[in-house]
């Protein structure tokens, strides 16, 4: 429970970030998220006549970071059916806390893209809520993107909780002072994604600050749940999401690829796992 109450102070400067740029629409989809989420898992759990565990407040932090992975355009139904996919599917099908394989939250995000096709459009601009393209959309057009001040500050669309880089890296920065967070999956995924950018010729800066790169990588892809276990299988394990990442974003039909990057491996975990346990637990036979 100490790290879940954590998590959810971490994710204090982008929420507040999202709703100053996304005012009464981010609230709803936040509060949707959150009450659909917990009720989702109380409601389970006392159908299976198992113990309510709402408490852990792992749901309310799934919850949370799904409504910020939202398009401020989303209807609040959908944000109710995705909370619950990410819930019921993307965690207690698999057995609950700790005993599921993908990242909850972006499992239940990738099943509402796909069932429900076109649904994050349109994409609106921060505080006036005008339709715009994103600046990775921008970017595979060939159009002007937004400065970079803008990315860092949030003045650009995107999901609720994805477009404030500064507010973002606030809130991991409590995260990994408490340890609560491995700091070497996301220098991983940024440091693969600048090298990766700069050998094509783009502003490194630009690719790390747009879509919601910065919210997979310090949010998603540290999950200890679902990321690997040791140090070595960590830096593996981001590089391989970045390569992901920026493949789709240069050769894909979709501009951004972080859910793609990140679900896919946390499938390769358990090989990663194996292939990077360092030699003194082999020699000892322990996992």
């Amino acid at each position: 429970m100490k790290m879940m109450r954590g998590m959810l102070l971490a994710l204090v400067p982008a929420t507040v970030a999202a709703l100053w740029l996304y005012r009464w629409d981010a609230l709803a989809l936040i509060a949707v998220s959150m009450a659909t989420a917990v009720g989702a898992e109380a409601l389970w759990q006392l159908a299976s006549k198992t113990p309510v565990r709402i408490k852990d407040l792992s749901a309310a932090v799934t919850g949370l970071l799904f409504g910020l992975t939202l398009s401020p355009s989303l209807p609040l139904y959908l944000a109710a059916v995705g909370a619950a996919l990410a819930i019921i599917a993307g965690k207690l099908l698999w057995g609950g806390f700790g005993k599921n394989v993908f990242n909850p939250v972006l499992f239940g995000r990738l099943l509402l893209v796909l069932l429900f096709p076109g649904t994050m459009a349109p994409w609106l601009t921060p505080v006036d809520m005008t339709a715009t393209a994103t600046p990775l959309q921008a970017f595979r057009a060939g159009q002007t993107v937004p400065p970079l001040f803008d990315l860092f500050a949030g003045n650009r669309a995107g999901c609720i909780g994805e477009t404030s880089a500064i507010a973002l890296l606030l809130g991991f920065g409590w995260l990994a002072y408490h340890a609560w967070a491995n700091w070497r999956i996301p220098v991983a995924i940024l440091g693969t994604t600048a090298i990766i950018a700069l050998t094509a010729g783009h502003d490194p800066l630009f690719h790390l600050f747009s879509g919601s790169l910065l919210l997979g990588a310090l949010f998603m892809a540290t999950d200890p749940v679902t990321s690997p276990r040791y140090h070595a299988g960590r830096w593996v394990f981001g590089a391989g999401i970045a390569v992901i990442i920026m493949a789709m974003r240069f050769w894909s039909t979709f501009p951004e690829g972080t859910t793609f990057g990140i679900l896919a491996m946390n499938m390769l975990v358990p090989l990663i796992n194996v292939h990077t346990r360092p030699e003194g637990l082999k020699a000892a036979g322990k996992p």
